[in-house]
């Protein structure tokens, strides 16, 4: 008697756990189906493709990094500052503007988008970016033919460079 009694409350936490996975998930529509869009996309173009990730800070600066992925692997981050307005004047030139390839991608960890493939980004979209979360707003847009442009989210309260997340201006099959 024992056991079932375990048993039945066994099964009814993994059916709870199970049933709130997807349902933690803010803007769950729009993300499915940019999510089937991704697949599409990722099959026509035969996983190899470049994206630009964009970003800023309330003190003006803006910068960019391309992304260049060829059969489903990361090859090359690319990254600029589009505005230096409000940066130190002690940044070394080389921490303006470089490339990274093969074996150095992720070696300049101060600034740019993560090195990421756009399969890792909608990942991180489901598992860390529109995770429902208590004071905070959540943003979500595929303005790029259906696949991501915005995710991520801001905590309430919050006053510059809040937003967590990533923000993608381009994606182009190579």
């Amino acid at each position: 008697m024992k056991g079932k009694f375990y048993f039945l409350v066994l099964l009814i936490i993994m059916n709870f756990s199970f049933s709130c996975e997807k349902d933690d998930l803010e803007h769950k529509n729009e993300f499915e189906i940019s999510r089937n869009v991704w697949l599409d996309f990722k099959e026509s173009a035969n996983n190899s493709y470049k994206y630009k990730a964009v970003g800023g800070s309330f003190n003006g600066s803006a910068w960019e990094t391309t992304l260049t992925v060829s059969d489903g692997k990361l090859i090359e981050r690319h990254f600029r500052y589009t505005s230096t307005e409000g940066l130190s004047e002690n940044i070394p030139e080389e921490n303006l503007e470089w490339t990274e390839n093969d074996t150095e991608i992720g070696t300049h960890v101060f600034a740019g988008a993560e090195a990421l493939t756009l399969n890792e980004v909608y990942e991180k979209a489901e598992k860390e970016w529109l995770i429902q979360r208590e004071n905070s707003k959540t943003y979500f847009e595929a303005e790029n033919n259906g696949l991501i442009s915005t995710c991520g989210f801001v905590e309430d309260g919050c006053q510059d460079d809040c937003f967590v997340g990533i923000t993608i201006s381009s994606i182009e099959i190579l």
